[in-house]
């Protein structure tokens, strides 16, 4: 079912003014040419648009000598960037930004060069054109197939390695949006033919966007190191152009993630391992970014779902192939649904930035707002300036005042706070000449409010799921016009403004904290725009609760919305940032690294979880049990090797850990020393599970040390004094806390 459009996405500065309906893919052809895909119910159209690349300058004198053709026209307005060069073709313009870089001594990324330019076609041709993705196009219409692999992993090791001559592909599991399912055994292929059966159905399925989860890192990669050993191609693009990719890196929130970005000719990829870690920086619930765990954790998995040890795929394939293929078609049937649950946002973004479907997933969200401002500006041929130089901007205001357990924990906020600081304050970047910000911040905190009131009306689940996701973009970007002060590659930065934002937001909450304390409440934790607190003793059930927010409330300046938005039997606050809650329902929420690190063995993070829910559910005097009850199971090794293993990537090769552990630049450690150890080469790259032998709990993890695959469970030889003593070290760290209640 087709969704109507609404009336704000005719805001040209958010959805572009071009409004070419149903464009759903944009490719370079022949340097001066981009050829358009389009979807027309189930019919592919394409057409070809004529593409003349463009790169800014500050000054005309540096290309005045340049032996090649272009186009120059000057911009109005105060900006670095005054000049926009139009040039005949790609290449053309590649001449001409290396002629630059030579004669100025800059490179494209210097923070002062005296010339733009942007290295992606597309995204130059969608800021020059106005158009964009997908505009009149229900998600629903959109054909996406999953892809998933099984692979074998020769003897003695424990992860596969695509380099390895034993190792191979054994199973291709796909399915797409239609409800089509096919699984390519190896028992039926050997792997060269897998590969050509897995291109043949890719063409003749013609998705618009192939998904998987962690493609990038594993699926993509892998398949492509074993088709250069088979001499296949991957010919994958809809002109029969290859899979290519490239080396590349990003970052989420404090996370850099080296990837390698792969590309196909006429489609989208989309890795739905990107999707769940861009989902958890806002939340910080995922235990982990397995497939299966996060299935579990969205209700997504089947009753009927087959399980596999990971380390036992290679016997499965060897003895059970069927469960093998089972198992591999139920992980894209839970890639198909994660990504139905968590790829609809990026698609509405894909309607808003002049980036692809599949960058918009990839590029962080301060360098999307800078191309709506480049857009704009392009459009109305004004100049652009140079990002500005500034200093860190100081940050919020986060901080502890109880450790220990408290009860009747309320949580309250203040809705958008640095947006609403914003646009109540005017702290806008000065040099914005249009006022692209001020218009577009209020028109998304309007168009907000409106979409939220369509989706409540709307009667098809279509058109409900795609003007949720609507909001829910409008509420990413709304928050993110802040951090755009401060980003330093934005054009239209500015750092005085964003400290002058922060500055106002701890004043803000300093005021709400210090009306807190004087009606007799007790804090807790403060993190920026929300504060954990104990109401007064008189202040009981919630309409006294809500009645006491609203009164807060109304001391407030205009247009700053305060909101009661948690209530928690219990909370356990142990560090800024680090705490678990109780919630209503019974459900336990942790938040923090320290509470979920995932550097400690898995007994360890099971454990805390079990005493944290004993301690805020009022049964401390049950952690000694607790307690008790781990070092039985240790000492009677009903513990399995994937409960007490930890599992490393050796980053670099043994030669290099030779070389810095022998010079003294590192330590000795466990994983390296059992792969130098092993009779089969190691390389970067591959993973080393390992677990902790020997006697006595003080013993040196890189002198006594196994893999995990060696573990024998009849004969288990794990040093249970080195673990127990790793658990009570755990329980005293945490015993102050556990021990002291509000």
């Amino acid at each position: 079912m087709e969704v109507g459009r609404p009336a704000f996405q005719e805001n040209p500065v958010l959805f572009g003014y071009d409004r070419t309906p149903r464009l759903i893919a944009f490719e370079l052809e022949g340097g001066e040419c981009v050829r358009l895909f389009a979807r027309e119910g189930e019919r592919l159209a394409s057409e070809v648009q004529r593409f003349t690349p463009f790169l800014l300058l500050a000054d005309r004198d540096p290309l005045r000598r340049f032996k090649g053709d272009y186009e120059l026209e000057e911009l109005k307005g105060e900006g670095a960037y005054r000049h926009l060069v139009r040039f005949p073709d790609w290449p053309g313009l590649l001449r001409a930004k290396a002629y630059l870089q030579k004669v100025t001594g800059k490179g494209p990324s210097a923070s002062d060069t005296p010339y733009l330019f942007l290295n992606d076609p597309v995204h130059q041709h969608l800021l020059l054109s106005g158009q964009t993705h997908f505009l009149d196009l229900p998600f629903e219409a959109l054909r996406r197939l999953q892809l998933d692999i099984e692979v074998y992993c020769t003897a003695g090791f424990e992860f596969p390695n695509a380099a390895r001559p034993g190792d191979r592909i054994t199973a291709i599991a796909l399915a797409d949006s239609s409800g089509w399912e096919r699984v390519l055994s190896g028992w039926e292929h050997d792997e060269a033919g897998l590969l050509r059966e897995l291109t043949r159905e890719i063409r003749e399925r013609d998705p618009d966007v192939i998904e998987g989860h962690n493609i990038f890192r594993f699926d993509l990669e892998y398949l492509e190191a074993r088709a250069a050993r088979h001499g296949v191609e991957l010919a994958w693009g809809r002109d029969g152009s290859p899979l290519r990719g490239h080396a590349s890196r990003l970052q989420i929130a404090e996370r850099v993630i080296a990837y390698r970005k792969y590309e196909v000719y006429g489609r989208h990829i989309v890795d739905t391992w990107l999707l769940a870690q861009h989902y958890d920086v806002s939340v910080r619930e995922l235990e982990s970014f397995n497939l299966k765990d996060i299935a579990r954790h969205f209700h997504l998995d089947s009753e009927d779902r087959t399980y596999i040890p990971p380390d036992r795929v290679s016997w499965y394939f060897d003895h059970e192939p069927e469960t093998l293929m089972r198992y591999a078609q139920d992980d894209v049937r839970e890639c198909r649904a994660l990504s139905e649950l968590l790829s609809p946002s990026y698609f509405v973004q894909a309607q808003i930035f002049p980036y692809s479907y599949q960058n918009v997933v990839l590029r962080g969200n301060a360098t999307k707002i800078d191309s709506l401002f480049l857009r704009e500006y392009l459009r109305q041929r004004h100049a652009i300036p140079l990002p500005a130089q500034g200093e860190a901007v100081t940050g919020g205001y986060a901080d502890i005042f109880f450790q220990g357990v408290a009860r009747g924990v309320l949580h309250c906020d203040v809705t958008s706070l640095y947006p609403s600081i914003m646009l109540g304050q005017g702290c806008f970047p000065k040099r914005d000449e249009l006022g692209v910000s001020p218009a577009l911040l209020r028109d998304l905190k309007e168009f907000r409010v409106q979409a939220k009131e369509l989706a409540r009306s709307a009667e098809a689940p279509e058109a409900r799921g795609y003007l949720g996701a609507l909001q829910a973009t409008f509420k990413i970007l709304i928050n993110s016009f802040y951090g755009y002060l401060g980003f330093a590659q934005g054009h239209f930065n500015d750092y005085e403004q964003a400290n002058r934002v922060t500055a106002t937001g701890r004043e803000l909450i300093t005021r709400i904290l210090n009306w807190l304390r004087e009606a007799g409440a007790r804090p807790i934790e403060i993190d920026t725009d929300g504060i954990y607190f104990v109401p007064p003793p008189h202040v009981k059930g919630q309409a006294a609760e809500e009645a006491l927010i609203a009164e807060l409330a109304r001391t407030l300046p205009a247009g700053i919305v305060l909101e009661l938005d948690g209530r928690y039997p219990a909370m356990l606050s142990y560090k800024v940032k680090n705490y678990a809650l109780l919630g209503e329902d019974g459900r336990l929420i942790v938040k923090g690294s320290s509470l979920k690190s995932r550097g400690i063995e898995l007994f360890q993070r099971q454990w805390m979880e079990e005493c944290f829910r004993l301690v805020l559910t009022g049964r401390r005097d049950e952690v000694r049990a607790l307690m008790e009850r781990y070092a039985r199971d240790l000492e009677a090794h009903r513990l399995d090797v994937g409960q007490f293993m930890k599992t490393e990537t050796l980053q670099d090769s043994l030669e290099t850990y030779r070389a810095k552990t022998k010079g003294g630049r590192r330590n000795l450690a466990a994983a390296y020393e059992l792969a130098l150890r092993a009779e089969r080469p190691y390389q970067p790259g591959d993973k080393v599970s390992w677990y902790v032998t020997g006697e006595g709990k003080n013993v040196k993890a890189h002198e006594h040390c196994k893999l995990a695959s060696e573990w024998d469970p009849a004969h288990p030889d794990e040093n249970v004094e080195h673990y127990k003593a790793k658990l009570v070290e755990l329980y005293e760290k945490f015993r102050p806390v556990l021990e002291n209640e509000l």
